[in-house]
């Protein structure tokens, strides 16, 4: 599918206030989220998209006293690209000193609200990155925001597909699929037991880990959870919950 771009006439973005930086080659794209909430609704709504655009836009320049949006392109749910500051023109996204290295690409969810990004709006992302390699002289790397930078950004739902490599949807390339998160967090404490703490624990013993697959979550469970989410680049909070779940069986292993 060839990328469904907005381009910046179609959006109604502001013209920017100065001249862009011209940038003539990258290593690849850095991913972003916006770092606030996210109107769930949007996912049915592209209108809320625009507005949405419309508003980051007004806060980077308004706000930040950017010259335009920081952001190369947005991707949003419905799998279309909004035109940023587009090809071969410095984002201001990144990071000071970090914006000559990767393009900068926002996908449309947050840390609450809409957390976890839709396919299509993964797709979207992706077409993004297609359309900067083709035509922007981007290189092959696919990083998160806080790759390099101290920030939350993309947020652990979107660094946690980065991580497993950026795969499209429903192409994992023979990643392993993780079975279904249990409806509950893995927690202590107090300790947590039953079968899906065991599951849980026999996978990590696979991947390596020295746990014990007793079934029960306690102390020891906590320890090895919260060193393998400082591994994977998430919050080392010691609770098993879905994205926790997810790189268990989905992350690569090093």
């Amino acid at each position: 599918m060839a990328i469904d771009l907005i381009k910046r006439a179609d959006w109604d973005a502001r013209s920017p206030r100065g001249a862009y930086t011209q940038l003539d080659s990258t290593k690849g794209v850095k991913v972003h989220y916006t770092g606030g909430r996210v109107d769930p609704g949007i996912v049915d709504d592209h209108a809320g998209c625009v507005k949405l655009v419309k508003s980051i836009q007004g806060s980077h320049m308004d706000g930040n006293g950017w010259i335009d949006i920081g952001y190369s392109f947005v991707a949003c749910p419905h799998r279309k690209v909004f035109e940023g500051r587009g090809l071969h023109h410095l984002p201001a996204a990144n990071g000071a000193g970090l914006n000559r290295g990767h393009y900068a690409v926002l996908g449309l969810v947050g840390n609450a609200g809409l957390v976890q990004p839709p396919d299509e709006l993964l797709h979207a992302i992706l077409d993004a990155v297609e359309h900067v390699r083709d035509r922007g002289r981007a290189g092959k790397e696919i990083k998160g925001h806080r790759d390099g930078y101290s920030t939350s950004c993309p947020g652990d739902a979107l660094y946690a597909w980065v991580r497993r490599g950026a795969p499209r949807p429903g192409n994992d390339n023979g990643t392993p699929e993780s079975p279904p998160p249990p409806g509950r967090l893995l927690r202590y404490p107090p300790v947590t037991r039953g079968d899906d703490v065991r599951t849980w624990q026999a996978k990590m013993r696979e991947r390596g880990w020295e746990i014990d697959v007793d079934g029960a979550y306690g102390p020891a469970s906590k320890d090895v959870c919260r060193r393998f989410q400082r591994q994977q680049g998430i919050e080392d909070d010691g609770i098993v919950g879905p994205v926790t779940w997810r790189l268990t069986w989905e992350a690569p292993l090093t």
